[in-house]
């Protein structure tokens, strides 16, 4: 009955150890379960962040590749602006010179018309004179001669009179025709720059426009940048904070599964101490220990990310630009390359005059229905197979760079946004205006940038 008894009470113990023991486990259990919970929500939502913040620094990627692109848009605007207004005010330059000349020419040819008048009346008056006396005249020279060579000595100088009259009125016509051919000149010259003015202005208002627009293009891009990088710093904020809520959490696990074991450690040492029931505790010992090994929490893990990232998405490096520059030979004395085509000077300038009078039209890609000063040049050389580019300011860089006193028939002279074919002694044939087409002129009317042989 004894024996009995005790088993009884063994076995009540046992009962309420192991129900101990298995309410221990299972408040870890779920308390493990609880923190993991809170952990996979942690992680999702970082994941979550992290995805959101990498499509945001793709978007700034793009964002600064289109402004890097813009910039440099502008920056192309921005130079081909400058040196249109370089040749706008070489060009103001130039048309204010013009001007002085023109003045000068009309004060010339005004001088020129008035000997003209004054000494035809004077020719006039004396033809008269001797017209209406002619007869006595040469009576009075015959009878007032000393003797017959006096008298032709008088006669002759009546003669040289009137051939001075008139060889001095021819020379005053002459100059009159001069003057009134160079004012022309001069005035054909200024309507070109006039026309060339006019097309500066236009390249002037379109250039600016591009560059408002990419202008406010970039502004734009520059709200959204604004803007994607504010979405990038929120998001990786909220990586950080689920990062801090993860690690808190795990650290709080590991604080609950240290306690735990503590408290299962305790209440082994508290079975050991009962010896009537130490092979009870031993048993429930073994497997507390097998239940606790089995509800060991799971260690999950996750990719931790930091901010970093969106502290460099909002750094751009500024397009860098460069500039040259080359002699133009104008200001080099001395300067007379070779020629190295085969090509003759003479046989250009042949070529260039069958031209003459060909229309102006700017853009013009016709030696018939009409050309521009570019489009002239350049297919008149390519005639002879050698090849140049489209633009006049192209140009100014082929070949090798003439001084002036250097230059031969054959020569490309360059100007601020024209160009002309230079035929010898001072001259030059080119696509000048609507109202003169192709047509000759004097080289040095405006302003010369550089002078190229490419014979």
């Amino acid at each position: 009955m004894k024996n009995r008894d005790s088993r009884v009470r063994r076995y009540r113990f046992q009962k309420r150890a192991l129900s101990l023991l298995l309410a221990g486990v299972m408040g870890v259990t779920c308390v493990s379960t609880a923190f993991a919970s809170t952990i996979r929500k942690a992680e999702n939502k970082r994941q979550e962040a992290q995805n959101n913040l990498n499509e945001v620094n793709r978007e700034i990627d793009d964002i600064h590749a289109v402004q890097n692109s813009l910039q440099a848009q502008m920056n192309a605007y921005d130079n081909e602006l400058m040196a249109l207004l370089t040749d706008m005010d070489i060009l103001k330059a130039d048309m204010e010179a013009q001007e002085v000349k023109i003045s000068e020419a009309e004060s010339s040819l005004k001088a020129a018309q008035n000997d003209e008048a004054e000494q035809y009346e004077a020719m006039k008056l004396r033809i008269q004179y001797m017209y209406e006396n002619g007869n006595q005249s040469f009576m009075d020279a015959l009878v007032g001669a000393d003797s017959f060579t006096d008298f032709l000595n008088r006669v002759e100088y009546v003669n040289e009179v009137y051939e001075y009259d008139r060889s001095l009125l021819e020379k005053y016509q002459n100059t009159v025709t001069q003057v009134e051919q160079l004012k022309a000149e001069l005035e054909n010259g200024m309507e070109e720059m006039e026309e060339l003015k006019l097309s500066y202005e236009e390249q002037q208002s379109s250039l600016e426009s591009m560059i408002a627009k990419k202008s406010a293009e970039l502004d734009n891009f520059s709200a959204k940048l604004t803007k994607a990088q504010a979405l990038a710093s929120q998001y990786a904020k909220t990586v950080r904070e689920q990062n801090q809520i993860i690690e808190r959490e795990r650290a709080r696990q590991e604080e609950e599964r240290r306690k735990a074991e503590e408290k299962k450690k305790k209440e082994e040492e508290a079975k050991k101490k009962k010896p009537t029931a130490s092979s009870s505790e031993s048993a429930g010992s073994e497997t507390a220990g097998t239940t606790g090994s089995s509800q060991k929490p799971s260690d999950t893990t996750g990719t931790t990310g930091t901010a970093g990232t969106t502290e460099t998405a909002g750094t751009t490096k500024p397009p860098a630009g460069s500039a040259a520059s080359g002699t133009s030979g104008l200001t080099d004395s001395g300067l007379d390359p070779s020629y190295s085509s085969g090509v003759s000077g003479s046989a250009v300038v042949a070529y260039a005059e069958q031209f003459l009078g060909v229309p102006y039209v700017y853009g013009g890609n016709s030696l018939t229905s009409g050309t521009d000063c570019s489009y002239y040049v350049m297919a008149v050389f390519g005639h002879f197979g050698i090849s140049l580019p489209r633009s006049s300011s192209a140009m100014q860089s082929c070949g090798k760079a003439v001084s002036y006193e250097n230059a031969k028939p054959g020569d490309i002279v360059c100007y601020p946004g024209h160009v002309a074919i230079y035929i010898g002694g001072g001259r030059i044939i080119h696509a000048s205006t609507p109202k003169t087409g192709v047509c000759y002129g004097t080289a040095t009317y405006r302003t010369i940038s550089t002078i190229r042989r490419v014979l």
